[in-house]
């Protein structure tokens, strides 16, 4: 595949950031990827690694001359980013991001930006707990949605080369509209994320059971549970604080279904119970058959060697 950009600009080196210039190698998507990271060591284990063509010493250097950017820092941070790089972007360059909300991202950006430039928001669905610039991989991205919410009067031609970018990164794209895209993620990930982490703190909170036996008996439900609420804290902080208000809609509807499967253990109605497990049965077949997860009993995991 020839060169879509001919340079990329990162901001922003961990997990998301590395794994774009990876993948963006692999298949020659850019000229040149140039990126930079607010911390020294994050700037130089990335030179170290060499999955970047040059490492900046500041972001505005580092998007001077870029035909693209691409912000890979928490959500909150999108305002105090725009406004450092604004002065340095070229003429005609798309602007864009990997954050989990997208009308936060919009109202923070926007208004720093010279009429010349073109944000067009984005969301690659796809990651892991585990964060820093070793985590990424080329693969990352493979067969796992990217959403774009463009502005209405942004530049077909720059969408359409925003899009071709991130299908040569291996992602099916996707576009809708940035509230509507946040109110799906609030179902699909906003929500899920903030009842792992309760979930995994209140059993850390139980006096009556013990660390050593919330460890040693974890089933796979818990287990699950801690691989979740092991994600970046403060990305998860931003993405709550930046989506409040869908975040809050979503979560008073899965209180009330609490209650309701609540009281349906309290008085035994099991006819209840097996309607909504079976429900909740068919969805989860739905996501294996389109692809976005194993059947596999063991959910992909590798397995340990034997000692």
């Amino acid at each position: 595949m020839s060169a879509i950009f001919e340079r990329v600009a990162l901001i922003g080196l961990g997990l998301i950031g590395s794994s774009i210039a990876h993948a963006a190698r692999r298949k020659g998507l850019a000229g040149e990827i140039v990126g930079y990271a607010r911390s020294a060591q994050t700037r130089e284990t990335a030179a170290t690694l060499g999955f970047l063509d040059r490492v900046a010493d500041n972001a505005a250097q580092a998007v001077e001359g870029a035909d693209c950017v691409i912000l890979c820092v928490p959500v909150g941070a999108i305002g105090a980013v725009t406004e450092q790089i604004a002065a340095s972007l070229a003429p005609g360059a798309i602007l864009s991001d990997v954050g989990s909300v997208k009308a936060s991202v919009i109202a923070q950006a926007l208004p720093h930006l010279p009429d010349s430039v073109q944000l067009i928001p984005a969301h690659p669905i796809a990651g892991t707990e585990k964060s820093g610039p070793e985590s990424g991989f080329a693969e990352l991205f493979d067969g796992r949605w990217c959403i774009l919410t463009p502005l209405p009067d942004n530049d077909v031609d720059a969408v359409s080369r925003l899009r071709a970018f991130w299908e040569g990164l291996g992602s099916m794209v996707d576009i809708m509209d940035a509230a509507h895209h946040d109110r799906v993620l609030a179902v699909t990930s906003h929500v899920p994320h903030l009842i792992a982490y309760s979930i995994v703190g209140t059993a850390s909170d139980l006096e009556t059971v013990a660390e050593s036996e919330v460890v040693k008996y974890s089933a796979s439900g818990f287990r699950d549970f801690t691989r979740i609420a092991a994600s970046d804290p403060t990305m998860w902080r931003d993405v709550f604080l930046h989506n409040k208000e869908a975040t809050l809609e979503v979560l008073g509807r899965v209180t009330e279904d609490l209650f309701a499967l609540q009281r349906a253990i309290r008085w035994g109605d099991g006819d209840a119970l097996f309607e909504r497990f079976s429900e909740t049965r068919a969805i989860r077949r739905g996501i294996v058959e389109a692809g976005q997860d194993t059947a596999r009993p063991d959910f992909g995991r590798e397995k340990p060697p034997q000692a």
